[in-house]
């Protein structure tokens, strides 16, 4: 009866883990750079490419010295923190 039992419970565990659907998680990052554009740029990286999010919707880079940068343009991001670290846009 005991191995019966332990055998039922042990299908049942098995069958919660194949068919039960993945989460996605809202850190989840996609692992190609696919819905979202960063700037080809000489230098930072694109943050996406890299698993790193911005903190909002607005962020555009992260600075070298972990500042973050809101910049409408390009041209002159971080240049006072030492250069781009991350390109978010």
């Amino acid at each position: 009866m005991r191995a019966r039992l332990a055998a039922s419970a042990l299908v049942v565990a098995l069958a919660g883990v194949f068919f039960t659907a993945p989460t996605a998680s809202a850190a989840t990052l996609p692992s190609t750079n696919t819905a979202h554009h960063c700037i080809h740029h000489t230098t930072g990286l694109c943050g996406w490419t890299h698993h790193q999010k911005p903190k909002d919707k607005y962020e555009t880079a992260k600075c070298k010295d972990a500042s973050l940068s809101y910049s409408r343009h390009s041209q002159g991001t971080c240049s006072h923190h030492h250069g781009v670290r991350y390109w978010f846009k």
